[in-house]
């Protein structure tokens, strides 16, 4: 059974104070992707996964973990 990566993109987003909206401008990306992404639906490329942990400022094992 494969393991779902888990994240902290709802909760870091929610700390930063910006919307979904924002993040999804931001990384050039839809909204219905970061809303995919926050609840575990989706998850994303290794580059995508990089800019959002970049965008925080975050090691990507602070984002994205199993």
């Amino acid at each position: 059974m494969e393991e779902k990566v888990k994240n902290n993109v709802q909760m870091l987003r929610t700390n930063y104070n910006i919307t979904q909206e924002k993040l999804a401008q931001i990384l050039s990306v839809s909204r219905q992707t970061i809303i995919a992404i926050e609840k575990g639906n989706y998850t994303p490329s290794v580059l995508l996964a990089l800019k959002i942990a970049d965008y925080f400022k975050l090691p990507l094992e602070k984002v994205f973990y199993l």
